[in-house]
């Protein structure tokens, strides 16, 4: 079966005023049909400019160098801008941003800003967006969803808001939904209200979720597979379970300790992630790995897999 999403060994510069960034540097992201993936990283790793690559929204100066990205069996980054608004976004590809508030137009309603979205991608009248958005909001159990429709954003909670967004990536019927942190700005309960809800859509409208997160706990209790970034590359990649049971890359291993939930005491990860602009010659952990060996600095690894079968990027297991 041919997957959903297929990025393959996605490489992206940036030119900047200090020279050129490697942001990307051998991605590689597989989605099934149906499945959950999480995508895990610190800050700067590359995960926002994963996802602007799969969208076709890079920022201004950059590049793609090698790679490919293929959604349904298509290669995206072939396609024009045209052809990705007609043919991709929001009509095939959802979208979940971090911060709904911000998403969010204060000015007009929300009817006006979710019923404008499937007035350019959704097939039907007028009649029939309000309708099928309607039953989405009472889906989303937003209350009283037609009045919502009237409402400003201002006048919903932050959980609310955020459903409202769910609402609106779906109002078009895509096989695929990507999520930004969609849940950081959230409480506990609320956190929790909302990644249930997501787990049930996917089984429900039979997508496939993208899910951007630096949470493991939110790994755990979402998704089914797992994709860990690091300076712009793919070092860890299998089954959620797999891969917190016995995570086998030093980094996964950090980030894990750095979780009260499942550390005994909390420890720090030293350093910083590489700059972009200046990437070492070998492995781009070894600086801050506590394994690391004098061929880390060396030599860049290649992937290999470890005996849980996840996909690791490290030269302990080639």
């Amino acid at each position: 079966m041919i997957p959903v999403l297929d990025v393959r060994d996605l490489r992206i510069s940036i030119r900047t005023d200090d020279g050129i960034a490697r942001v990307l540097d051998d991605v590689g992201v597989t989605l099934e049909r149906g499945r959950i993936l999480g995508v895990v990283g610190e800050s700067g790793c590359g995960k926002s400019t994963l996802i602007r690559a799969i969208m076709g929204i890079l920022p201004k100066g950059a590049r793609v160098d090698a790679g490919q990205v293929w959604f349904e069996g298509e290669n995206l980054l072939v396609f024009s801008e045209k052809e990705l608004n007609e043919r991709v976004r929001s009509s095939r590809i959802g979208f979940i941003p971090q911060d709904p508030l911000l998403a969010l137009n204060p000015v007009f309603k929300v009817g006006v800003q979710l019923l404008e979205v499937m007035r350019w991608h959704a097939p039907g009248t007028r009649r029939d967006h309000v309708a099928r958005l309607v039953a989405l909001l009472k889906r989303m159990q937003v209350p009283d969803p037609e009045g919502a429709l009237e409402r400003h954003p201002h006048q919903f909670s932050g959980g609310q808001r955020q459903r409202l967004l769910i609402a609106a990536a779906l109002a078009c019927a895509p096989q695929l939904i990507i999520a930004d942190e969609p849940t950081t700005a959230l409480d506990v309960t609320t956190q929790h209200q909302i990644l249930l809800l997501l787990r049930e859509l996917v089984g429900e409208f039979g997508i496939s979720l993208l899910f951007v997160t630096h949470d493991f706990g939110v790994v755990a209790e979402l998704c089914d597979d797992l994709c860990v970034i690091y300076a712009g590359q793919t070092v860890e990649a299998g089954p959620v379970s797999a891969i917190l049971q016995a995570p086998a890359h030093p980094y996964t291993r950090a980030l894990l300790a750095c979780h009260p939930d499942r550390a005994t005491s909390f420890v720090g990860i030293p350093g910083r992630v590489p700059s972009p602009l200046a990437r070492p010659l070998g492995c781009m952990f070894a600086a801050r790995c506590s394994d690391a060996r004098p061929i880390c600095r060396q030599e860049a690894p290649g992937q290999a897999r470890a005996g849980s079968g996840a996909a690791v990027r490290c030269v302990q297991y080639a």
